[in-house]
C-alpha cells in the first residue's frame, strides 16, 4: 500500500462498503424470471448476478453484438485482415470495484486488464502536463498535483476564489445537488478565478470526458465526479486496459458464465413494447414474446423513452416513469469516434492513451497497436499502426466521416509526424446515446426501482445514492436491479462498494 494511501485511509480515503450483501439464501428457493433489455455493462452485470442465484434470466440485445457503448464486432479490413472494430477506449479505472467484481467471474485476477500509468494531457497552447503519475489517494495526490502543474503557480492559488473552489472538497450526495444542480459547470469554473491555462489543462479536459460540454452540464455533476475520481479516490487516476479486444475478452466470456449458470443470451433481437399482465410483465420484441415476473431495462436514455412511449400501457402501471422519460430521454451531445489503420507510426515516445484540450474537435487519441493484440499483429505485419481519435462532445448534424478530419488535422498540430502517415483505411462514426447531464436535471433523474412492480431501470444514466460514473455506474446500478429481485425472492444479494462517500471537508 502506498504511502498517501495510509495517510487517506486515516481520513477515510478507502474503498467503502455500500451494501455488505448476503441476507438470504444461495439460490432463489422457488421458480424466479426475469427478462434484461439491454446486453451492455448494465444489462449483462443484472444477468451475472442472478444467473448465479438460479433466477431464470435471459438478456434480449437489440444489436447483433454484446456491448453497448463498449461493444466489439469482427471486421474484414480492405487487404484482407481480420481485425476487431469497437465503439470506442475505456479506462477501467482501479475504483471501479463492482465492475471489476463482475469481471472477476470470468478472470479472478483480473490479468487480461494490463496497466497504463502515463495519463498525459495534450495542448496546442501549453507543454504536455502529465496526470497518471500523482500518489494514489488524496489529500496527497491533490497537494501533489498543485505542486508540480505549471498551469497552477503559488501566486494563482492567492489569486483564486477560495469560497467558490471549497464545494470540490466538500461534496455531499444531498446538499451539492440542492446547492448547485441548476448552476453550470462552466459557470463553477468561471467563479474559481482560475488561469484560463489550468482551467483548460486541468478541468475542461475533464468534463468532456463525461460526453457534455461545461457549459451544458451541471455544476453538482461536475463536483460529484471530481470526487470520485479523484478527491474521493483511493485508488489514483492510473487505470487498466483490456490486452485484447472487448469482445474477445469481455462479451464472450461473460456470455458463457451466463449460459452455465442456466441464463440466455439473445441478440439481434429489438425490444418492441412492454405490457404489464396479472402474473408479471410480457415484452414484445421484433422475433416473438417474451413474459417474465421482472424486467430490468438497461438501456440508452434515447433507447429507453422510446420503448417507453411504445408502451402505452406504461402510462398507468408506471406514470412517474413515462413523466420522466421526455427530459431523460434527450441525451448529450454527440460523440464522434474514428479509428485508422495506417501505414508508418508515430514517435516512440508518444503515450497509449493522452488526452486532448482545447481543440475544436479532438478530445483524445488511443494507440491501439501498442494496446491491443489484434491491432498489434497487423501493426507488425504491416509496418504500420492503429490510431483511434474521439470527440466527446462535439457540435451536432456533422457527418462522421467530417468530424474524423476534423480531428486527423487537430492531431497533426500535436503531433506533426502523423502529417507524414499514409491512411489505408477509417471507420468513423458519430452517435448521440450518452446521458445528459443538464443543470437542474438531477431531481428528475429516474432510479433503479420505478414506480411499477418487478420494474428496474439500469445504466450510466440511472440515479445512484453513492458516488459512480461510467462503466461503474453502468455495473453497480445493474448489480442494484438484481438485488432488487432477488430481495424479493428471498436470496442472497450481492456486495456493493464505492469511494469515501462524502468529501474530505464534508459534514457527514
Amino acid at each position: 500500500m502506498a504511502l498517501s494511501q495510509m495517510v487517506g485511509r486515516l481520513l477515510g480515503v478507502r474503498r467503502h462498503e455500500v451494501t455488505s450483501g448476503g441476507g438470504g439464501l444461495p439460490r432463489v428457493p422457488q421458480p424466479v424470471s426475469a427478462l434484461v433489455v439491454g446486453g451492455g455493462i448494465a444489462g449483462m452485470s443484472v444477468a451475472v448476478v442472478l444467473a448465479e442465484r438460479g433466477v431464470e434470466v435471459t438478456v434480449l440485445e437489440a444489436a447483433p453484438t454484446l456491448g453497448g457503448r463498449l461493444g466489439a464486432w469482427p471486421h474484414t479490413l480492405d487487404d484482407g485482415s481480420r481485425q476487431v472494430n469497437e465503439h470506442g477506449f475505456h479506462a477501467f479505472f482501479r475504483q471501479y470495484y463492482n465492475w471489476r467484481n463482475i469481471l472477476r467471474r470470468i478472470d479472478p485476477k483480473l490479468r487480461f486488464l494490463r496497466p497504463v500509468p502515463s495519463y498525459p494531457v495534450l495542448s496546442a497552447q501549453w507543454p504536455t502536463e502529465e496526470f497518471g503519475r500523482l500518489p494514489p489517494a488524496p489529500p496527497a495526490n491533490l497537494l501533489t498535483l498543485l505542486a508540480r502543474s505549471p498551469s497552477l503557480r503559488l501566486r494563482d492559488l492567492r489569486a483564486m476564489d477560495r469560497d467558490a473552489a471549497l464545494p470540490l472538497l466538500t461534496y455531499h450526495p444531498a446538499r451539492t445537488y440542492a446547492e448547485f444542480d441548476e448552476r453550470t459547470a462552466d459557470d463553477l469554473l468561471t467563479s474559481l478565478r482560475l488561469p484560463d491555462r489550468a482551467r483548460a489543462m486541468l478541468f475542461e479536459v475533464f468534463s468532456h470526458s463525461f460526453f457534455n460540454h461545461e457549459a451544458q452540464m451541471s455544476a453538482a455533476e461536475m463536483i460529484a465526479q471530481f470526487h470520485f475520481y479523484l478527491l474521493g479516490n483511493p485508488e489514483g487516476l492510473a487505470f487498466d486496459c483490456p490486452e485484447d479486444d472487448y469482445a474477445t475478452t469481455i462479451w464472450a466470456p461473460l456470455t458463457r458464465h451466463v449460459e452455465r449458470h442456466g441464463g440466455r443470451v439473445v441478440t439481434g433481437v429489438a425490444a418492441t413494447g412492454l405490457h404489464r399482465e396479472e402474473a408479471g410483465w410480457r415484452v414484445t420484441a421484433t422475433e416473438g414474446a417474451y413474459r417474465a415476473g421482472h424486467v430490468v431495462l438497461a438501456l440508452d436514455p434515447p433507447a429507453l423513452a422510446a420503448l417507453v412511449a411504445a408502451s402505452p400501457g406504461l402510462a398507468d402501471a408506471a406514470p412517474q416513469l413515462v413523466a420522466a422519460m421526455p427530459a431523460f430521454g434527450r441525451p448529450g451531445p454527440p460523440y464522434a469516434v474514428a479509428r485508422y489503420w495506417c501505414d508508418g507510426d508515430v514517435a516512440a515516445q508518444r503515450a497509449v492513451f493522452s488526452g486532448v484540450t482545447r481543440q475544436s474537435t479532438l478530445d483524445s487519441v488511443t494507440l491501439y497497436h501498442r494496446l491491443e493484440h489484434g491491432s498489434r499483429r497487423w501493426a507488425e505485419q504491416t509496418g504500420g499502426c492503429v490510431l483511434e481519435l474521439h470527440a466527446y462532445a462535439c457540435e451536432p448534424d456533422v457527418p462522421a466521416t467530417e468530424l474524423a478530419a476534423r480531428m486527423w488535422a487537430e492531431l497533426t498540430t500535436l503531433w506533426p509526424e502523423v502529417s507524414r502517415l499514409r491512411v489505408r483505411e477509417l471507420h468513423a462514426r458519430v452517435e448521440a446515446k450518452a446521458p445528459a447531464f443538464a443543470p437542474g436535471g438531477h431531481a428528475r433523474r429516474p432510479g433503479v426501482r420505478t414506480d411499477a412492480d418487478g420494474l428496474y431501470l439500469a445504466g450510466d444514466g440511472i440515479h445512484t445514492d453513492f458516488p459512480s460514473a461510467l462503466m461503474e455506474r453502468a455495473s453497480a446500478t445493474g448489480i442494484l436491479a438484481a438485488n432488487h429481485i432477488l430481495r424479493s425472492a428471498g436470496a442472497a444479494t450481492e456486495p456493493l462498494w464505492s469511494v469515501r462517500p462524502h468529501g474530505l471537508l464534508a459534514r457527514p
